[in-house]
């Protein structure tokens, strides 16, 4: 194949493809060339004037390079691998980057290996990150232990780039042995950061670790610290977290290079409706970002950045992974080629799954007992609690205090405050841990939601403004898990989630459907509309973002690394 590209470069024998009167967007000299694509075997051959065997005529439409997401939970969007292709694909993503530490904090390697070999059907690029923190802090119960033995096991395999984000940055600046263990067999490896509000010496400690990327950046400051030091920001546009308009003010051409896109997490219906990585790209545009400029940051950038050779330009001995494009400002996908064959046309995918992938070792992983309403109360030793309170768009929530109401020495309910409770359910071993707490900012009533889906040990998660309705959710996620809500004693929607509690085996529309039907419902029932509910839910349990959470060992302090209690005597 190597001798036929050359001497299809050569113009001595036709290629079995030619894309003809394509307007190529360059992302190495940022220019828009008028040439034909000569493929090859999936691979492109030659740019310039060719003849096909087959040939296609792109009728002077712009062709990209396929889009790279950086930075994805593939989890986040409760679909398997294939499944969310077939939505991503779609909407220009080509490949993606994952760091399964959803399902594996869940299921560990096995979690890991399901990941690996559902992605074998998918019509694109799969490339994973081992995960790192496993389980990601010890303030809290995981399905699952990933050390470094267990990592070893999988980090020559071909599809595996390097270490996942290293979310356990304290133990990184304080040269933790564990951590620093994990980090040398990734030596020769990418190795991804996660370091919210890290800055100065501490930085500048991270980085030393050989720690490259953060997707973790909320402001300029923070953006233009990391770039000066050398490391690849990702500019995350997710479900919950949307940096994008706070970050892109700050891209300059100097510093473009260091620069790509991310998701991290976002919900399937969002990317129904706005897009994958393209929505990125728009995103850019619409703030005053150059088309081939927000190209090269979803494309070149992100696959210098993970050392992918033949991945993210249109140019010879690159896969032909090609988009159509009609509109470079509304950037509007006409057609996607993976690896030279068309996959898709308009928003339709040209591929089906005919052989899905399934493993029991990653079913029935929720276990707890019966939960009864003596054990959701709250008892208050003073009025005066700590809360944790909601910023809008944001991961981080606010450490808040609040004058609680108190009955019989708990925790009241009051009809028109808006000071929730919020569990923590150990749900992988049985152990019978509960965390309980307040939320404010939530605004759901007369009701509660529940999820087996809380960041990053997935253990179940539930908010409502009353017992009833919490123990209900809770009884509904029992075996299957997944997400469910219930309103005034009844269970008006439940998506189950068999695979580790936080994967769906039905389609990425079935998957839609629910989640559409689920949020109306909270919206209805005093959810703002300016929140993903789930996706906030699911935030609420994580201890290494700021500054308040609620794990099954009970109320943190993230800021100072301790468990606080509740009330303030």
């Amino acid at each position: 194949m190597l001798e036929k590209r050359i001497r299809i470069a050569k113009g001595e024998i036709k290629a079995s493809l030619v894309l003809k009167n394509c307007q190529i967007l360059n992302v190495f000299t940022e220019e828009i060339i008028k040439a034909d694509i000569a493929i090859e075997d999936g691979i492109i051959a030659a740019i310039g004037e060719y003849d096909g065997i087959e040939e296609v005529d792109i009728n002077n439409n712009f062709v990209s390079p396929g889009l790279i997401d950086s930075h994805i939970h593939l989890e986040s969007t409760m679909a398997t691998p294939f499944e969310l292709s077939k939505i991503s694909v779609p909407r220009g993503t080509t490949t993606v980057i994952c760091d399964p530490h959803e399902i594996a904090n869940v299921c560990g390697l096995d979690g890991i290996n399901y990941i690996l070999k559902a992605s074998e059907n998918a019509p694109m690029n799969v490339f994973v990150m081992l995960p790192s923190c496993v389980p990601a802090t010890p303030f809290e119960n995981s399905g699952a232990v990933l050390g470094v033995e267990e990592l070893k096991k999988l980090i020559d395999n071909e599809q595996v780039l390097g270490l996942g984000e290293l979310m356990d940055y304290v133990g990184v600046i304080n040269a933790d042995k564990n951590i620093l263990d994990k980090i040398k067999i990734a030596e020769n490896k990418n190795k991804d950061g996660h370091c919210p509000n890290v800055s100065g010496k501490e930085l500048n400690a991270y980085i030393a670790a050989g720690i490259t990327t953060d997707h973790e950046c909320s402001t300029e400051k923070e953006m233009l610290e990391r770039l000066r030091l050398g490391m690849y920001v990702q500019i995350r546009e997710g479900s919950a977290a949307k940096n994008l308009a706070a970050l892109i003010k700050s891209v300059t051409r100097q510093n473009l290079s260091r620069i790509v896109f991310c998701t991290d997490d976002r919900h399937p219906e969002e990317i129904f409706e706005y897009g994958h990585i393209d929505n990125n790209v728009r995103t850019a545009i619409k703030h005053g970002i150059e088309p081939l400029m927000a190209i090269k940051m979803a494309t070149i950038n992100a696959a210098q950045c993970y050392g992918l050779k033949n991945i993210g330009a249109v140019a010879p001995n690159y896969k032909a992974d090609i988009l159509i494009i009609d509109n470079l400002e509304n950037f509007k996908i006409k057609e996607v080629y993976k690896d030279g064959k068309k996959v898709s046309e308009g928003s339709t995918p040209l591929f089906e799954n005919k052989n899905p992938y399934t493993d029991e070792k990653v079913l029935n992983t929720v276990r707890f007992g019966k939960i009864e309403e003596k054990d959701i109360q709250i008892k208050m030793s003073s009025k005066l609690a700590y809360t944790i309170e909601i910023l809008p768009h944001n991961l981080v929530t606010k450490k808040s205090l609040c004058n609680a109401e108190i009955e019989n020495g708990y925790f009241k309910f009051t009809e028109n405050s808006d000071i929730l409770k919020i569990a923590v359910i150990e749900r992988h071993k049985n152990t019978g841990n509960i965390g309980i707490a307040l939320i404010k900012g939530f605004g759901l009533k007369n009701g509660a939601i529940a999820s087996t889906i809380a960041h990053d040990s997935h253990n179940l998660i539930v908010v409502g403004d009353n017992d009833r309705d919490i123990l209900l959710a809770i009884e509904q996620l029992r075996n299957t898990g997944g997400i469910t809500v219930c309103i005034n004693g009844e269970v008006k929607e439940t998506l189950p989630l068999p695979i580790g509690g936080i994967i769906s085996d039905k389609p990425i529309e079935y998957i839609k459907q629910k989640l559409d039907s689920m949020k109306e419902i909270a919206y209805q029932n005093g959810v703002s509309k300016e929140t993903d509910p789930f996706m906030t839910l699911s935030f609420m349990a994580l201890p290494v973002i700021p500054s308040l959470k609620i794990t099954d060992k009970g109320l943190f302090d993230v800021d100072n690394f301790e468990f606080v209690d509740l009330c303030i005597e």
